[in-house]
């Protein structure tokens, strides 16, 4: 599989397209994924020191025309055809960095999801406020102790 952010802006205008066929939160979802894949190519132009929005509207545009190997080449500063410079990257490694990213994501919104429950659920909250500390205090003490 070709290297240089390609694989990832291509899965990522696959998702756009298929995003605009949901409604709602799972459109959101899918396009923030999108996003979130595009993480790749930007860092990767960043860290070569190119300008990563110019690297990204290109790249974006290329892919739309059906460029589907259109990557960084961080020796030259532009954007080029993966496939023809012979940029690869192991298509496993790739694939397992994509599922266990999308497991953590998975993970970590699961947790969200048990936390805002559980927020709603929550007891109300003693006289006084957290501390439980009644308006004038104990045993004549302020309330400020």
């Amino acid at each position: 599989m070709a290297g240089g952010g390609a694989p990832e802006l291509e899965v990522a205008r696959v998702l756009r397209e298929y995003a605009d066929t949901l409604l709602g939160r799972e459109a959101l979802a899918v396009k923030q994924y999108a996003e979130a894949l595009e993480a790749v190519p930007t860092t990767l132009s960043d860290n070569a020191g190119l300008d990563p929005i110019n690297i990204i509207s290109e790249l974006r545009a290329r892919h739309e025309k059906g460029e589907v190997w259109a990557g960084v080449d961080v020796h030259t500063g532009k954007v080029k055809d993966m496939e023809k410079l012979e940029v690869y990257e192991p298509l496993a490694v790739k694939k397992q960095v994509i599922k266990s990213a999308t497991e953590a994501a998975c993970m970590i919104l699961k947790i969200d999801d048990v936390i805002a429950s559980g927020k709603a659920k929550m007891p109300p909250m003693p006289p006084g406020g957290p501390g439980g500390m009644p308006p004038g205090g104990y045993g004549g003490m302020p309330p400020e102790y």
